[in-house]
């Protein structure tokens, strides 16, 4: 089964680090890659939330607002999308990204339609 894994994080953490910081942030995050590197399908960091548009259609109008849809301490910075056998192996490879010891990994399994 396929669970998509949203890595929340505060964004002015990765913003105020120092280079090297950074680079340990991302030897974890390349480390993590490796080690689940035969269930991990797909993942992305994404772009600070002040670079996102929500979109919304009401009365057949389309109307934008910058930013993301809520505001909050912790933004969605990323995913990574797994094959996991059930939802308690998803939460252990979740408890292993990086991001979970400073922010928090939402599991949602991916809906099939048939």
């Amino acid at each position: 089964m396929q669970y998509l894994l949203l890595i929340y994080d505060d964004e002015k953490r990765w913003t105020n680090m120092t280079e090297a910081g950074m680079q340990k942030g991302m030897s974890a995050y390349d480390a993590f890659g490796k080690e689940f590197a035969g269930k991990i399908k797909a993942g992305n960091a994404l772009q600070p939330t002040h670079t996102a548009t929500t979109v919304r259609t009401r009365d057949g109008k389309r109307l934008t607002t910058d930013g993301p849809y809520a505001e909050t301490k912790e933004a969605l910075g990323g995913y990574y999308l797994v094959d996991a056998n059930d939802l308690d192996e998803a939460i252990a490879i979740a408890g292993k990204i990086p991001g979970a010891l400073t922010g928090a990994i939402e599991v949602r399994p991916i809906m099939t339609f048939d």
